[in-house]
């Protein structure tokens, strides 16, 4: 998979980020989203110790997500599907796909629209703390509803082929979405299996 993640597998991110009630949610949340855009230590002490855990927490989910064996095995089929170094991407953005499209599963507090309008209102209130290039990326997400919208096929398609466009030599993520749903049921065990063991690890270092 390539060094970088290419700043599309929000949802799974915020989602974790934590509960209103927390005390340092929102500070957390700020982290977690402006991380993509992080580099370094130089970059994550650039910010508060409260915005700090956000940042480490993302960096936190990425590490864990990218070496879990299922993890592995979903890239693994992907890779296998044609999409060579970038089936990390695919399988980001997929699950992102499965967390959105069962969201009251996984999230039963909160209607998925809700959840969205709530991180927009927040991230938008607080977006002069973030990068420049995610302040921007910001209010295209905030204007095409890019959470909600990954419930749908349609949503991981064009959330798959905006990627295979923007970053250089990613033009076989243009056929992701198609991959993913030709072997939709071993996706969707996948990530049934997969999410509750990265909510329990998340919950235990928060």
């Amino acid at each position: 998979m390539p060094t970088f993640r290419p700043l599309m597998n929000f949802l799974a991110h915020l989602l974790l980020s934590g509960s209103p009630t927390d005390s340092d949610y929102a500070d957390v949340v700020v982290g977690n989203f402006a991380a993509e855009a992080v580099r370094g230590r130089a970059g994550l002490l650039a910010y508060p110790e409260s915005v700090q855990r956000g940042i480490r927490l993302h960096r936190f989910i990425d590490s864990f997500t990218d070496e879990h064996s299922i993890v592995r095995r979903t890239t693994a089929r992907l890779r296998a599907a044609g999409l060579g170094k970038w089936a990390g991407v695919v399988s980001d953005v997929g699950f992102d796909h499965l967390l959105a499209r069962d969201f009251a599963r996984y999230h039963p507090q909160e209607p998925l629209p809700e959840f969205a309008q709530r991180m927009y209102q927040l991230l938008h209130q607080r977006r002069h703390e973030l990068p420049e290039r995610l302040q921007e990326m910001l209010h295209y997400m905030r204007q095409h509803d890019w959470l909600t919208g990954y419930a749908h096929p349609e949503g991981l398609h064009r959330a798959l082929l905006g990627l295979s466009r923007r970053v250089p030599a990613a033009g076989v993520l243009a056929t992701g979405a198609a991959a993913f749903l030709k072997e939709l049921p071993a996706y969707e065990a996948d990530f049934a299996e997969f999410w509750p063991e990265l909510r329990a690890a998340v919950d235990e270092i928060r």
